[in-house]
């Protein structure tokens, strides 16, 4: 049997919720990253894997085979990584927690992917500082120089079925848990990270709506590290609202900048969320190190959290991150005033006074991609309040921003039947 007819056969046998041996696993990943089974039957397997589920044996299989039909990336020592597991619109911690791990010293080599279920993946929001689509020559050469770099994985065919799986699953925008696990890992192994820092954000609005099923996920993430030499630690969160107030990808670009740049008007909960992962992931790698290391950092910070902390406070992180902009080919300079969202706005105002209750995060990221985003990147949403925050009648609770007429007046007559908010 070719590869082909073997790939057609194993997803066949895993909707009727049999389980697959690696040599079926692999000819479905090689087909997929070979462009070969077209949109219909990798929809079938990814709406396996999400109705069925895989076992721990069967995820193992899907991230190897996954890593072993694209490149792969090496590097020596320690190279750190963070990864979150998306869904929160408006929580861009990658932009802050990479330079703040290269500016201490580890490497980090960030492969992030585009939008699939938000407004705008972190590769989205970094295309505006500088390009993401870099060759490995190019990585490895801003690496060197910097000590980290934020990428599109996909720009260098990293777990090349992953981006395929992707596409059809941004259409339905869903993921199953064991995929996330798979997608997530297997560009982690790929890019050589050996020191990994999981973000989980789970409630109501989440991905993740338990936290049952955030330790689940946790533990299936400790079993898959393990069996790659991957030294781990997933951070979990309780999530009720966006780290941030911008959502779409020059909202968000240009409130981690504001963090990096230590302004007044900044997000204090992004910057509280960056310097938490950035602090545990700092932990992870020096676990790692020599005694005369920890000392220094003991002695010197306490703790990694306050190493963390320092490196932002002291510039050091804003500092990093435009070295990183440069070495990939966009403007050091660029600052967060420079970022300015879609020409035509809309305010949405308060019917009455009072605090906001929740976000609908799902209605949050359909509004946004209806406003043009992630494709028009000055296209999203910035929340004016935020949960528990006071405003009277007529104050504005958020604004719409298009870089299209059109776009903005579809998002208006959408709100009608999809609300942002609730409020008493």
């Amino acid at each position: 049997m070719d590869e082909k007819h073997l790939a057609i056969a194993a997803i066949r046998k895993k909707l009727v919720g049999k389980t697959l041996n690696y040599k079926e696993v692999y000819a479905i990943m090689d087909q997929i990253s070979q462009k070969k089974l077209g949109d219909v039957l990798t929809t079938y397997f990814a709406a396996s894997g999400f109705s069925k589920g895989f076992s721990n044996e069967e995820i193992y299989y899907l991230t190897k085979a996954m890593v072993e039909t694209g490149e792969r990336l090496k590097f020596k020592g320690i190279v750190a990584d963070k990864h979150s597991i998306g869904g929160i619109p408006g929580t861009r911690t990658t932009m802050i927690v990479v330079p703040i791990i290269a500016a201490s010293g580890f490497k980090i080599p960030k492969s992030s992917s585009r939008a699939i279920t938000t407004p705008g993946g972190t590769a989205d929001d970094m295309e505006i500082l500088a390009p993401v689509t870099l060759s490995k020559k190019k990585i490895y050469e801003t690496v060197e120089k910097t000590n980290g770099c934020i990428v599109w994985g996909g720009s260098v065919n990293i777990a090349p079925a992953d981006d395929v799986i992707i596409k059809v699953e941004e259409v339905l925008l869903f993921e199953s848990y064991d995929k996330i696990l798979i997608s997530i890992m297997a560009k982690k192994i790929a890019f050589g990270s050996n020191h990994v820092v999981i973000d989980i954000p789970w409630g109501d609005q989440s991905k993740v709506k338990k936290l049952t099923d955030a330790n689940l996920l946790k533990r299936k993430f400790e079993i898959l590290a393990k069996r790659f030499d991957i030294k781990i630690e997933v951070v979990m969160h309780k999530t009720d609202e966006p780290a941030g107030r911008g959502i779409g990808p020059v909202l968000e670009t240009r409130e981690s900048l504001m963090v990096l740049e230590q302004r007044d008007d900044r997000a204090l909960d992004l910057e509280a969320r960056s310097i938490n992962l950035a602090g545990h992931l700092l932990e992870l790698c020096l676990e790692s190190c020599n005694k005369e290391q920890k000392d220094f950092v003991k002695n010197q910070y306490k703790n990694s959290f306050n190493w963390a902390s320092s490196i932002l406070q002291s510039g050091l992180a804003l500092a990093k991150m435009k070295e990183i902009i440069k070495a990939q080919g966009g403007d050091p300079d660029v600052k967060s005033t420079d970022l300015n969202p879609g020409k035509h706005s809309y305010k949405v105002l308060a019917e009455k006074s009072g605090r906001i209750c929740s976000f609908e995060m799902r209605n949050l990221t359909a509004v946004s991609r209806i406003l043009g985003a992630p494709d028009m990147k000055r296209s999203g949403i910035y929340l004016n309040k935020k949960i528990g925050e006071k405003f009277e009648k007529g104050e504005t609770i958020c604004t719409l921003y298009s870089e299209k007429v059109y776009n903005l007046n579809e998002a208006k007559e959408t709100l009608l039947s999809l609300p942002l908010f609730r409020y008493p």
